[in-house]
């Protein structure tokens, strides 16, 4: 190993008593452990934030295995290096009966013609495909390839794991061999800091013994340190897990998370205008007429943010944000509209006579358009018993059915009372 590599190709683990984290993944007695050890992998997808241990686990299988083991990346390779890996798997496999491994790594990165004309010797066993990805491989990677293969979701590593790892890397040979020291604060600090990649982690190790030496203290670390980066793709998964979290710690109204939340991605750059835009389809999807100011709240605070700009606009996103977590929430409206959508689809919806626009005379006397209209304002609560839905209209009619919670209780009370005089 060349001791000039970095510190992170270096202690890359070999085998799988070496291997730190992925417990789910590869811990004793899990299937994918099992089939590593006997030599019985088939196709599989490794998917996970970077750092996590997909291209190693790839490294620990080319070491175990007795198959071919040949690496492509996605980047660079096109499909005239698949189709010529893909024939020499098949000799291979006519001619000696060894199977091929093949590793992609990026396989997100192929377009889908390139990762079709892997399909057929996946399908016949010519090559056991090891595909590794940063993406949701549910949205990367073609459906075929996908129900050939075992899928993997590595998690980023926890602090406790980012320690090991950084442990080994002062005692092992392939490291410092034990020639620095380290605070035990100091290792957890870089953790912390690793925000569960364990490549960063490393990285921050070695820089931290060029700029401070071999000896280093809690308060060499926290100075190294001062400010913490953040694992956020804004265009990829993580993007999504954090919207996903964001909106989901509002609808469980949990303020300060939500707000934890949004500030994690204010932080790493996410356009303030997507949050609101996220804030206001929540007004409406989760809290509806529970409180009707909620929608106006949002727009308000997006108007004013348009006026005066970041970092003051600041001050409107945690006003909206802790406005919506706290308010009631119902999602009434949300069910109402998939309701009426749904009725819409299983019925012609013919407009009653008695409601149709009459703008010229004869369409009132011949045709009976606006014949035996009830203007509800004659009557008293203008409200009439009548049938507003369409003619031999047999479907639902409870489309909108309000909560209890905040003013959509008093809309609940007062649909009631005109229901019954709608259909007396």
């Amino acid at each position: 190993m060349d001791k000039n590599a970095p510190l992170a190709y270096r202690l890359r683990p070999t085998t799988l008593a070496d291997y730190a984290g992925q417990i789910d993944v590869v811990g004793e007695g899990t299937p994918l452990r099992k089939a590593i050890e006997h030599d019985l992998l088939t196709s599989v997808i490794f998917a996970g934030p970077p750092g996590t241990g997909k291209t190693t686990l790839a490294r620990i299988i080319a070491e175990a295995t007795k198959a071919q083991f040949t690496q492509l990346n996605a980047v660079t390779s096109g499909v005239k290096d698949i189709k010529e890996v893909c024939a020499q798997a098949e000799q291979l496999k006519t001619s000696l009966g060894q199977r091929t491994l093949l590793f992609i790594d990026e396989i997100h990165r192929f377009n889908k013609s390139q990762q079709d004309a892997l399909l057929p010797s996946v399908e016949n066993g010519n090559v056991i495909l090891i595909g590794a990805t940063t993406e949701n491989p549910y949205f990367s990677v073609n459906s075929a390839l996908i129900s050939r293969s075992q899928v993997y979701l590595l998690k980023p590593h926890s602090v406790e794991d980012l320690e090991k790892i950084l442990l080994r890397a002062i005692k092992s040979p392939e490291g410092y061999d034990g020639k620095i020291s380290m605070h035990p604060e100091a290792v957890k600090k870089i953790a912390e800091n690793g925000n569960g990649d364990a490549r960063i982690a490393l990285n921050l190790l070695e820089m931290a013994v060029l700029m401070i030496g071999a000896k280093i203290s809690r308060e060499d670390a926290d100075k190294l340190l001062r400010q913490r980066s953040m694992r956020y793709d804004k265009k990829g998964e993580d993007h999504y897990d954090t919207i996903s979290v964001f909106i989901k710690s509002m609808r469980g109204s949990d303020v300060d998370a939500a707000l934890l939340w949004m500030y994690k991605m204010i932080a790493s750059g996410e356009e303030p205008r997507f949050l609101f835009r996220r804030m206001c389809i929540f007004a409406s999807e989760d809290i509806g007429n529970a409180d009707p100011r909620a929608l106006q709240m949002v727009v308000s605070a997006w108007q004013a943010f348009e006026m005066v700009g970041m970092p003051e606009g600041e001050y409107f996103l945690a006003h909206a944000c802790t406005y919506l977590a706290q308010a009631p929430k119902s999602n009434a409206v949300t069910v109402a509209k998939e309701k009426a959508k749904a009725a819409v689809a299983s019925s012609s919806l013919e407009v009653p006579l008695q409601f149709r626009n009459a703008p010229v005379k004869a369409m009132r006397q011949e045709h009976g358009h606006g014949v035996g209209y009830q203007y509800p304002h004659n009557s008293k609560g203008a409200v009439v018993a009548e049938d507003y839905f369409p003619i031999g209209y047999t479907g639902d009619r409870g489309f909108y059915e309000p909560s209890d919670r905040g003013f959509e209780a008093d809309v609940r009370e007062r649909i009631a009372k005109t229901k019954a005089v709608l259909n007396s």
